[in-house]
């Protein structure tokens, strides 16, 4: 089993959320997958329609050869809350995107649930295990990318990792706000289309299965489809 993949906090949060379900997260870490709940679930109330999680973990021996090198590419992930469209940048983060490209090709992410949403300190929603606890992978990880500067504004699309180097596989966060974050987390896209729909699943709130401010979205939040394709 592979560790919790998870999203360090930014210093002005250390009081709000300490360390999740996991004994090896840091102080000021928060576990990215929380405890096993029925969020995978139809959910009656809030932004989204009803469905149920139905992806079944893939595991590949290794990363894919890095076909896609540079360029603009298009993410589409239709949600049972809305549809969400983002521009990946292959130039920066070339490995990212081509893991990307490849997993949805393979319908990777496709019936998987968006497992962590935070709404207090770190403004995300986490998305990419199949297995809807955190711990998921592809089993293969990627190196990390475009650091240098890195920032996470609202519509930021970046990695979640374990807390060490290189270690990001499949999963991934939307930051819906401005998120203080330090440059650890491989930033590959920006929302283009849905920011709003990121907002409408925050603003219902999370279950603060993690603690306060920190858990399983309210209303499931189901991947319905999820593409990659060239630019144009």
């Amino acid at each position: 089993m592979m560790p919790r993949s998870r999203i360090a906090l930014a210093a002005a949060a250390l009081g709000l959320l300490a360390a999740g379900c996991s004994g090896s997260s840091k102080p000021d870490s928060v576990n990215a997958g929380g405890t096993p709940s029925s969020s995978a679930s139809s959910a009656p109330s809030g932004p989204c329609a009803p469905a149920t999680a139905t992806a079944k973990p893939q595991t590949f021996g290794s990363e894919p050869p890095l076909t896609v090198k540079s360029g603009t590419y298009v993410a589409t992930i239709t949600t049972n809350c809305g549809k969400i469209v983002a521009n990946l940048d292959a130039t920066k983060a070339p490995h990212t995107v081509n893991s990307f490209a490849f997993l949805a090709g393979k319908q990777y992410f496709d019936g998987s649930p968006c497992h962590r949403l935070t709404t207090s300190g770190i403004y995300v929603l986490q998305c990419g295990d199949p297995t809807g606890q955190g711990t998921g992978g592809p089993g293969y990880t990627i190196p990390d990318e475009n650091l240098a500067g890195a920032k996470y504004p609202a519509g930021t699309l970046a990695m979640a990792n374990t807390g060490q180097p290189h270690t990001g596989g499949s999963q991934f966060f939307f930051c819906y706000a401005d998120t203080p974050l330090p440059p650890q987390y491989t930033p590959f896209g920006t929302v283009t289309a849905g920011l709003d729909v990121l907002q409408a699943i925050a603003k219902n709130g999370e279950d603060d299965a993690n603690g306060p401010g920190d858990g399983h979205p309210k209303s499931a939040v189901v991947i319905l489809s999820f593409t990659v394709a060239k630019g144009s």
